[in-house]
């Protein structure tokens, strides 16, 4: 998923503004179609959705800073990863949310380490191949219910199709799934020319 900003919610997250939009019906917990042409519906039940990871103070930019801890998990709509795990790569309709939890350190009978808090952030990152150039699209939410549409010309794009894994998705930092795209032989080029280059 794309860079981001920690901010509170109902904040947006980094490189959105409004652009066009695009409507999707909230999605029951077995999946979701993308549909309409309006505006984007929060998937409310996308936490019954496939988890895939956490990640910890990830940041893709080494200049960042952050005066706090966050994770980052990832979760994508069943009918999508059940086609991934058959072929290695994302059918149409695919929904991935990147939800942003602030890190907690000291809470109740913890001494060390740091537990989940509170949602900072939500990213919706879509495939429809009809509707968006380059097939994929960032969608970010101002209110918590409505998405907007990040323009083609934001960082996050050229981003994930640089570095992407499999179909510009950041599939490399899916345990469960990169073994699945080195079987089937779906990662990218570009992907493999990196991870095979001098660190």
């Amino acid at each position: 998923m794309a860079a981001k900003a920690k901010i509170a919610m109902p904040a947006v997250v980094l490189l959105f503004s409004a652009g066009a939009l695009c409507q999707y019906a909230t999605a029951p917990p077995s999946g979701t179609t993308p549909r309409g042409n309006a505006q984007f519906a929060f998937p409310e039940h996308y936490r019954e959705w496939i988890y895939l990871s956490t990640g910890f103070d990830m940041s893709y930019r080494p200049a960042l800073e952050m005066d706090h801890h966050t994770f980052d998990n990832v979760f994508v709509n069943p009918d999508a990863y059940q086609a991934f795990v058959k072929t290695g790569t994302w059918p149409d309709k695919t929904m991935l949310v990147l939800e942003v939890r602030g890190a907690e350190g000291r809470g109740s009978i913890n001494q060390k380490g740091n537990y989940q808090g509170e949602v900072m952030d939500v990213e919706v990152h879509v495939k429809d191949e009809a509707r968006f150039p380059g097939k994929w699209a960032f969608f970010a939410f101002e209110n918590g219910k409505t998405g907007k549409l990040i323009p083609t010309s934001a960082d996050c794009y050229s981003c994930h199709a640089a570095h992407g894994a499999v179909d510009t998705t950041f599939v490399q930092f899916y345990p469960t799934l990169l073994p699945v795209a080195k079987r089937k032989g779906t990662l990218s080029t570009l992907y493999q020319n990196q991870s095979s280059a001098p660190k």
